[in-house]
């Protein structure tokens, strides 16, 4: 009977993994379709009519469509199977996606600040009212793009970047529409770098959390989805494990997460028993957003495992 349940919750679980995986794939080739025909768009119009506000939303589009193509590329590298040499196969691309797509944001958010600066120097005349109207299309097109990362957007940190990012394009695209009309009315040309500034703020405020995330997956840190208190406190309340030493948990890729542990066990116990143990902890792990433990076994009578020379 336990049997039968470990094999249901591991087909249930691989099913919901697998409808996840699709979902986002369909989501990010839909998304970076969208958005790389409004950023040619865009772009088009900022250089016709000579608009800083509409350039800069056009790059912070342009970042957001190659965050998009590196996080399907990441997708699909890890899904491809291990090798002798990968012996997780390529599972983390996903977190270097999620950083390469942090660096892009930087990077422009530098360009928008160095070119806003210059326009303060040295004013242009725009048009509002056409820089309204684009501005409008783009809030379309970002609030669409973004719903389509909503339903997943707590299962992947690529997909709640690219989830984040389009929400605020569509809110700074709302800005833009408020400059361009205010600008229509009132020939204040400074509101058009102004928006710049505004936009490289959003940026940076949307980018800050993705950075320091991937950074911590890339160096190994404990996920943001795992709780590390919870988990040493459920392996230290299993029946049977006295303590619980040498515990390692880090992020196989951006959905996958590993630990590996010492269990002091209980001496006295049959292998049936130390085998239930293991089961009944790796279920509990399920449930801490890790799937994938490596546990291995000690007997509290034993020699003693806890120095880090073990």
């Amino acid at each position: 009977m336990a049997h039968a349940h470990s094999h249901a919750h591991a087909h249930d679980h691989a099913h919901s993994h697998n409808h996840v995986v699709t979902s986002i794939n369909r989501a990010l080739i839909i998304g970076a379709v969208l958005n790389t025909a409004y950023v040619v768009v865009e772009f088009g119009m900022s250089m016709y009519y000579n608009s800083l506000a509409l350039a800069a939303d056009a790059g912070h589009n342009l970042s957001d469509v190659a965050s998009l193509l590196l996080s399907l590329l990441a997708f699909r590298l890890a899904r491809v199977r291990q090798t002798p040499l990968f012996t997780y196969g390529y599972r983390k691309s996903t977190v270097l996606a999620s950083l390469t797509n942090a660096v892009i944001l930087l990077v422009t958010i530098g360009a928008i600040l160095w070119e806003s600066i210059q326009r303060f120097r040295h004013p242009e005349p725009v048009s509002g009212g056409p820089i309204a109207w684009i501005a409008g299309l783009g809030i379309l097109v970002n609030m669409g793009s973004a719903l389509l990362f909503f339903r997943d957007k707590d299962h992947d940190l690529n997909i709640r970047g690219a989830y984040l990012h389009l929400a605020a394009d569509a809110l700074v695209s709302l800005g833009v529409v408020l400059a361009g009309l205010a600008i229509s009315y009132t020939g204040w040309t400074w509101l058009d770098p102004a928006i710049g500034l505004v936009i490289a703020a959003v940026i940076m405020s949307s980018t800050w959390r993705l950075l320091t995330d991937s950074l911590r997956l890339s160096l190994d840190g404990v996920p943001t989805n795992v709780d590390m208190p919870n988990v040493l406190a459920d392996l230290q309340a299993t029946a049977g494990v006295r303590e619980v030493h040498h515990v390692h948990i880090w992020a196989m890729s951006t959905t996958e997460n590993a630990l590996t542990a010492h269990l002091v066990l209980d001496p006295g116990l049959s292998e049936s028993e130390t085998t239930r143990i293991k089961h009944t902890v790796r279920h509990q792990l399920e449930h801490q957003n890790i799937g994938h433990a490596t546990l291995e076994t000690e007997i509290a009578a034993g020699p003693d495992c806890s120095t880090e020379s073990c």
